[in-house]
């Protein structure tokens, strides 16, 4: 499967944020999420894993109620029903998740 990102809309993230569904298949799923410098991913959980990169810009990341400054080049690792959120202190800030199983509630 090839996904040409530039083909793919975002749908609303959250105020100031935009997320694109890039890749799925069998129980895995790859999003982009692009942040406006202050906007705020809640604080929240599921049951799927995740491992987040950051390909541009900067955020305070909350995981497990620690607040970490994350920027690019840096990733972490969400457990099942962790609790973590993110700011973006930087505009065009981006956030490549995976996620295993996929989120159905993305689809």
């Amino acid at each position: 499967m090839f996904v040409k990102g530039n083909t793919i809309q975002a749908v609303f993230a959250g105020e100031g944020a935009g997320r694109k569904l890039l890749a799925l298949g069998g129980s895995m799923m790859m999003t982009e999420i692009a942040f406006q410098k202050g906007s705020i991913g809640e604080i929240h959980s599921h049951v799927h894993e995740q491992i987040s990169y950051i390909v541009q810009g900067s955020f305070d990341f909350t995981l497990d109620g620690k607040v970490q400054r994350v920027e690019k080049g840096d990733s972490i690792y969400i457990p099942s029903n962790t609790l973590h959120g993110v700011k973006a202190l930087e505009d065009e800030s981006i956030i490549l998740d995976i996620f295993t199983p996929k989120r159905d509630d993305f689809l």
